[in-house]
């Protein structure tokens, strides 16, 4: 999809737009349509082809190029915005209101008038709302902003010599910690890590994920390691080397220097007096042993008569060693499969079935018939149960019941 990059006023987030088959050059001013109405912009970037995933329809197009008569417009704005700025700021010192006004914005149009200002808290800008209408005779607003903000507005120079990155191509605020300082190795006072809005500089983000997988691959300052040449104490770690100078026990104060791959930490630290330090160092083949264990990997292809006596024996050898399997697990062996239960068969699974005595089949045989369970008064107590039926029931435990409640009116017999 062709588009075209916009700035507005010059700063901050740039944005896409169609430029409707017209050939807009980077630092030419277009007139485009936003949700808020005509305005004049920058292109800083030309027609171009972008992804379609990263642009989000439907774009808003752009008008037209700019012309003479709307440069004159773009002149008179700023003329409103200096006489307003100066206008609002006495307005605030007669109500006495605590906050700083930041900059002025006119619409295109000429119909809004948009005043930015800074604030510890809330401010009640009610009255000063009505004034600032009876003076411009069109629309007021107040937007409250933030000190990044306010840095990205006014704009200037960082300490680093540059502009500032959120007047530049910061598309909007990332949180920065002082971990993000800790673990780059910075001071940690705070107005060297600072900018000149107050808060932590904003570039400190952008090698943190760098420096986090650095950190991963050396140990920390302080640590107990082992190294080739013994243990030591890790006194001094440079990240974007990825060394560190080691000072050995029972050598004299001259410090070794190591690579990330020649030490390790050994876990826990320093072990107790009379106690053998672990092991942990790995040896890190060269590249030639590398490949010959590679070749270690490929497996012969074996012929039938070069197979193992496992592997060639019979089924019933098989069904042996997974009993024996079994066995040592605790788990029921499985029936084999000539002594498995058909499907018109009955299966052990199904409930079982009493069988009376008296009843008899054709052939003389005694037919099974499903047993009715009837429920007994609570009263009477269970009969011991003998002969077959005693045999396949299984023991069960008692249920536990709760006595009768005697009635109120009955006393103790005597």
């Amino acid at each position: 999809m062709e588009v075209i990059s916009i700035k507005f006023k010059n700063r901050g987030k740039s944005y896409f737009f169609d430029p409707r088959n017209l050939t807009i050059r980077s630092g030419d001013k277009v007139v485009v349509e936003t949700s808020k109405g005509l305005e004049l912009a920058d292109c800083c970037s030309g027609n171009h082809e972008v992804d379609d995933k990263s642009v989000i329809l439907p774009l808003r197009p752009v008008v037209r190029l700019a012309t003479e008569d709307d440069l004159r417009v773009e002149r008179i704005n700023k003329k409103r915005e200096e006489e307003a700025f100066g206008i609002c700021q006495q307005k605030i010192l007669e109500h006495g209101l605590d906050m700083k006004l930041v900059d002025v914005e006119c619409n295109f149009e000429g119909n809004k008038t948009t005043f930015f200002f800074t604030s510890d808290g809330r401010v009640d800008f009610r009255e000063l709302v009505k004034d600032l209408a009876g003076i411009f005779r069109n629309r007021i607003e107040l937007r409250q902003i933030g000190v990044r903000d306010e840095a990205k507005m006014i704009g200037g120079i960082a300490i680093c010599g540059r502009p500032y990155c959120c007047s530049q191509f910061l598309e909007d605020f990332q949180p920065v910690s002082t971990k993000m300082a800790k673990v780059q190795s910075l001071s940690l006072n705070p107005t060297k890590i600072s900018g000149s809005c107050g808060r932590l500089m904003c570039c400190l983000r952008y090698e943190q994920e760098a420096y986090e997988e650095l950190v991963k691959k050396v140990p920390k300052q302080g640590a107990f390691v082992e190294t080739k040449d013994g243990y030591g104490t890790a006194v001094q770690v440079n990240l974007l080397r990825q060394t560190v100078k080691v000072k050995l026990d029972g050598s004299d104060d001259s410090l070794h220097l190591y690579k990330s791959n020649e030490l390790a930490a050994v876990p826990g630290g320093r072990p107790r007096d009379g106690e053998a330090p672990p092991s942990v160092l790995h040896y890190v083949p060269e590249p030639e042993e590398e490949e010959a264990r590679e070749d270690e990997w490929a497996m012969p292809v074996l012929l039938a008569s070069e197979q193992p006596a496992e592997e060639t024996a019979g089924p019933e050898a098989k069904e042996k060693k997974r009993s024996s399997r079994r066995r040592k697990r605790g788990s029921k062996p499985k029936a084999p499969a000539a002594a498995q239960p058909r499907p018109e068969e009955k299966s052990e699974r199904q409930p079982r079935e009493k069988k009376k005595e008296g009843d008899k089949g054709q052939h003389g045989k005694a037919t099974v018939k499903p047993v009715r369970i009837e429920a007994k008064p609570q009263g009477e107590a269970k009969k011991p149960e003998t002969g077959e039926n005693a045999a396949r029931k299984p023991n069960r435990r008692p249920r536990h019941r709760r006595p009768k409640a005697k009635p109120q009116g009955e006393g103790k017999k005597e």
